[in-house]
């Protein structure tokens, strides 16, 4: 109940504040400053937490501001925005052939885990499943500490999946679950993750990620979720990059996701990902009451879509306005 109200807050906030920058601020193309000004005190008042905010439209930047001491170069942890840049590079990973297709069954990735005698569904468990959340789990309550605390996140998440409930259901992962599919990446294409998106999609947009970032203890992992200043990607004692929270983009870097997946895979004239995944991966595969779901990404109509991550953090693009819109945010409860 609490992710349905987390997700659907974010969702009628990032619609709202969408209407209100179209009809006040974008209007005629002529940008109104008393709009803008107007604009920007909702965020100071009601968004302390915002650290940047870029807009795209018709491939140009047209507007762009930081808080909280932050600048263009500033990278934050975007939380569940992560899922996306993961569905970006399974994308990828079809398109060069490392996957055969979003039908495998999930235990071909992974030939040397050991599933228990009486464990039936997750024999029954596909790619696709676990990219449209509608998945079982072994737990009511997801076991966060435990987690963390893992040294390997790959078997933990496999060690849960599965259970008496029927495949089918939506039941959103926010951390524990999306890590199998770091270990679909990496098994698949024998690097790692980190070093597999940025030969396949950090470098060709321009976009660069330091390395891994290991905690040692709950309080680094408390620091990293308020910094502005980490550049880079979670990864567990065994260097698999997390794939449901984790990575630090900044939010002229998610502008540039946003605009590869406007113009159909294509940035600066080279074809990154195909625009048959971009298609799939936009479209709606699974829903939650009245919120649709793709590949690792919301569905919010027939002509937009968006990655949300906690505290705010949010890629918008909408297909009709040829528009980007991405916002980094610092984690408030």
């Amino acid at each position: 109940l609490s992710i349905r109200c987390r997700t659907e807050s974010v969702y009628i906030e990032t619609k709202r504040c969408w209407q209100f920058y179209e009809k006040r601020t974008l209007g005629g193309r002529n940008m109104n400053e008393s709009k803008i000004k107007e604009f920007e005190n909702i965020i100071e008042k009601d968004y302390t937490n915002t650290c940047g905010i870029v807009v795209m439209k018709d491939n140009k930047l047209i507007y762009e501001n930081y808080y909280n001491k932050c600048d263009k170069e500033n990278k934050i942890h975007i939380y569940s925005i992560t899922k996306s840049i993961i569905s970006i590079l399974i994308g990828i990973a079809i398109d060069k052939g490392y996957i055969k297709n979003i039908d495998e069954n999930i235990l071909n990735f992974f030939p040397d885990y050991k599933v228990q005698d009486n464990e039936k569904t997750i024999q029954n468990i596909k790619l696709k499943d676990i990219m449209s959340m509608i998945v079982p789990y072994k737990f009511k309550e997801e076991p966060y500490v435990e987690y963390f605390t893992s040294d390997n996140h790959l078997k933990f998440c496999l060690d849960l999946l599965g259970g008496d409930e029927n495949i089918g259901q939506f039941r959103y992962a926010p951390v524990i679950g999306p890590d199998i599919l770091s270990g679909v990446i990496s098994n698949s294409t024998n690097q790692s993750v980190l070093d597999f998106a940025r030969e396949n999609l950090f470098k060709p947009l321009g976009i660069n990620i330091d390395g891994n970032i290991i905690f040692n203890s709950a309080e680094e992992q408390f620091a990293f979720n308020q910094s502005v200043d980490i550049n880079g990607w979670v990864c567990d004692k065994s260097e698999l990059n997390t794939a449901g929270w984790g990575l630090t983009l900044s939010p002229t870097d998610m502008a540039k996701i946003g605009q590869l997946y406007l113009n159909g895979g294509v940035f600066n004239c080279k074809k990154i990902v195909s625009t048959d995944w971009i298609k799939k991966s936009t479209s709606v595969h699974s829903k939650f009451n009245d919120l649709s779901y793709g590949y690792l990404w919301w569905i919010l109509d027939k002509d937009s879509f968006a990655a949300l991550g906690d505290g705010g953090n949010t890629l918008y693009v909408n297909k009709a306005k040829n528009i980007v819109i991405s916002i980094t945010s610092l984690f408030v409860p």
